[in-house]
């Protein structure tokens, strides 16, 4: 920078540091637009609605939800990547963030290098259950009958590339066990065929497999997460058996990777006291959601190590999207 002179210099640095800070103080001051990447209806959209009427009483700014469903949230997130990185507007993500490169060869974005992430909002249990007439009862049961048995028992998820079948995958890895996976369009057929014992195990986010465990139509066998669920607590993890194996169904925000990190910042400690508010904790507990409220770089550090994970399942099963 040429300068005519020290003062002159110095206030013209100043202002440069100035008013990015200025901006970020002054955020938000209009309309925030939160991007639901699915369409309305179901777990997401109950939950972005959540967020929004609690960041609206944060904020006191309108806060608006824009509905971009489309190849697995890839249209929806796609859309937040490449809007101004303001802060203005903001998506949500889930576990298909993170698994999404590695079975979609056509991504048009760079997860790691086009988004910043904000925090991760929720976490949910995935669980593996059972048809009560399989002989298995417990997971080391279950990875003897199918050592046993190899290629004979399969497994139900709602869709080939999805979290859940890659749970799956991931057991038979961990395991050398072999499984058939019946991938449905969606959870909900796939239910009856399991509990009718056409599929002998399901794979599912736990919240939805509850009604069924509680109801005695299907036994648990283990969640895929690090700790024992707090709304099931009584449901072993396949850690327990098999250290170091982790499963997470996750919720996040993400924005633009240019966005300011002061408005970044401003933006993650909305959401981690919207996540925390006991009103929302409760409701999120409803749904079987557990609230997180992270910082934007350990959300980072997280999406690195599950974009790895998952790309070694992928590459090693050959999965592909639906």
């Amino acid at each position: 920078m040429t300068c005519p002179g020290k003062a002159i210099c110095a206030a013209l640095i100043l202002g440069t540091v100035l008013v990015p800070l200025g901006h970020a103080q002054d955020f938000p001051n209009k309309r925030v637009t939160l991007v639901v990447a699915n369409a309305p209806g179901g777990g997401s959209d109950v939950m972005a609605r959540l967020l929004a009427q609690k960041l609206q009483e944060i904020w006191g700014q309108p806060v608006v939800l824009e509905y971009k469903p489309g190849a697995g949230m890839v249209v929806g997130t796609n859309y937040v990547a490449k809007s101004a990185p303001d802060g203005y507007t903001i998506g949500q993500v889930a576990m298909p963030h993170v698994i999404n490169p590695s079975v979609r060869p056509d991504m048009p974005f760079d997860t790691v290098k086009d988004l910043s992430g904000v925090t991760m909002n929720t976490i949910s249990h995935v669980v593996i259950t059972a048809n009560h007439a399989l002989e298995a009862n417990t997971l080391a049961e279950l990875i003897a009958l199918a050592k046993k048995m190899p290629g004979k028992l399969s497994y139900a998820t709602a869709g080939a590339g999805s979290s859940m079948h890659l749970t799956g995958e991931l057991l038979k890895i961990n395991t050398g066990i072999d499984m058939v996976h019946i991938p449905y369009k969606g959870s909900g057929p796939a239910y009856p065929d399991v509990m009718a014992g056409r599929v002998q195990i399901m794979i599912d986010p736990l919240h939805s497999a509850m009604a069924y465990i509680k109801s005695g139509k299907l036994k648990a066998i283990a969640t895929a997460s690090p700790q024992r669920a707090a709304i099931a607590p009584n449901i072993p993890t396949v850690g327990e058996l098999l250290p170091g194996f982790s499963v997470l169904s996750i919720n996040g925000t993400v924005v633009p990777s240019a966005t300011p990190r002061a408005i970044v910042n401003r933006i993650n400690a909305a959401f981690v006291a919207t996540v925390q508010a006991p009103e929302v904790k409760s409701r999120m507990a409803e749904l079987g959601l557990e609230s997180v409220g992270n910082s934007p770089e350990q959300f980072d550090a997280f999406i690195r190590t599950e974009l790895e994970k998952w790309a070694k399942v992928v590459k090693a099963a050959g999965i592909t999207a639906d």
